[in-house]
C-alpha cells in the first residue's frame, strides 16, 4: 500500500482540484450548488490526476526517459518497487474507476438537459482520460513534443473549471473563460517548473519539452508570462463583476506567486526547483480558494 500511495503522489492533488474548487465556488456565487455533483467532480478530478500520474510513472520507465540522472521524486517502476505489469493493472482498474465516477457525475450533472450536453461531456471525459493516459504512454506520447502544455492548460484550467461551474448550474458564461485560463496557466507553470528542474535528464533522454526547446533561461521568463498572465486575467474578471472589495481577496495569494517568480530567477542549482513545485501547487488552491470565497462574500 505505501508503494501505491508513492505511485499516487497525493501532493500534486492539491493543484488537481483548484479548478473543481473555482468552478464550484463560482457557481455558487450564481446561488447554484449541488453536493452531489460536487462530491463525483471532485472523485473524479482526483482520479484522473491519480491516472496521470500512475501512467507517467509507467511511460517514462518503458519509454527508457527514467535515467539515474532525474531529480524528482522516487518512481515506483524505475526503482522496481512496483513491476511494470503490475502498474499496468494499477492504471487500468484507475481507468475503470474514471469511467465510472465520471460517468455517472456526467448523468447527474445533465440530468434534465438536452442529450447534446450528455454526449459533449461523454467526449470531453473520454478524451481527459485519453490525455491522461498518452502524456507519456505508447509509441508517440504528446509530452515527449513539448505538447504537454497545451493539455494542462486545457483540461486543468478551462474543461477544469468550465465543466465544473456548467454541471453545477447547467449554463455558461463566456466571461468565465478568464478564471478558467487563470487556473490553466497556474496549473502549467507547475509543469514549467517540473520540467525546468528536470532539464538536463529529459535533455539527454531525448524528451522534448518546451524547456529543453527554448532553454531555461527563457523557460524562466515564459514561467513570469504564466504567471503574470493569471494575475491579470483575474483582475481584468473582477474589475468586469465588481461589485464589492472583497473580490479583491485574492491578492493575498500574490506574495506566494511572487516568491515562486522570485526562485525561477535566483536557483542555482535544480534541486532548489522540487520543492517549488509543491509551493506553487499550494499558491494555486490558495489562489481559487480566496478569488471563490471574495465572490461569496
Amino acid at each position: 500500500m505505501k508503494n501505491w500511495i508513492a505511485a499516487f503522489r497525493l501532493k500534486t492533488l492539491p493543484l488537481a482540484l483548484s479548478n473543481t474548487i473555482l468552478g464550484t465556488l463560482l457557481a455558487l456565487a450564481d446561488d447554484k450548488f449541488r453536493w452531489l455533483v460536487f462530491a463525483l467532480t471532485a472523485l473524479t478530478t482526483i482520479l484522473l490526476q491519480v491516472l496521470s500520474n500512475m501512467a507517467n510513472d509507467y511511460g517514462d520507465f518503458v519509454n527508457g526517459k527514467d535515467t539515474v540522472e532525474r531529480i524528482g521524486p522516487k518512481r515506483m517502476v524505475q526503482s522496481g518497487e512496483i513491476t511494470p505489469k503490475t502498474m499496468l493493472h494499477g492504471i487500468i482498474v484507475i481507468g475503470i474507476s474514471c469511467i465510472i465516477s465520471g460517468g455517472l457525475l456526467i448523468l447527474i450533472g445533465t440530468q434534465g438537459m438536452d442529450i447534446t450536453n450528455l454526449l459533449i461531456f461523454g467526449i470531453l471525459g473520454i478524451l481527459a482520460i485519453a490525455a491522461a493516459i498518452k502524456y507519456t504512454v505508447g509509441k508517440n506520447p504528446y509530452g515527449y513534443r513539448g505538447l504537454g502544455d497545451i493539455f494542462v492548460f486545457i483540461f486543468f484550467g478551462l474543461v477544469g473549471v468550465i465543466g465544473s461551474y456548467f454541471l453545477q448550474t447547467q449554463s455558461f458564461r463566456w466571461d468565465l473563460l478568464l478564471p478558467a485560463s487563470a487556473i490553466g496557466l497556474l496549473s502549467t507553470g507547475v509543469l514549467n517548473m517540473n520540467n525546468m528542474r528536470d532539464y538536463e535528464a529529459d535533455k539527454n533522454a531525448g524528451k522534448i519539452t518546451i524547456v529543453v526547446a527554448i532553454g531555461t533561461k527563457k523557460a524562466a521568463f515564459y514561467h513570469l508570462i504564466l504567471v503574470l498572465g493569471a494575475v491579470f486575467l483575474t483582475i481584468i474578471y473582477t474589475l468586469m463583476n465588481y461589485h464589492s472589495d472583497w473580490q479583491w481577496l485574492f491578492v493575498f495569494s500574490f506574495p506566494l506567486l511572487f516568491l515562486n517568480l522570485k526562485k525561477v530567477f535566483t536557483y542555482k542549482n535544480a534541486l532548489e526547483l522540487y520543492p517549488e513545485l509543491a509551493r506553487l501547487s499550494i499558491a494555486s488552491l490558495v489562489f481559487a480558494l480566496t478569488f471563490g470565497i471574495g465572490l461569496l462574500i
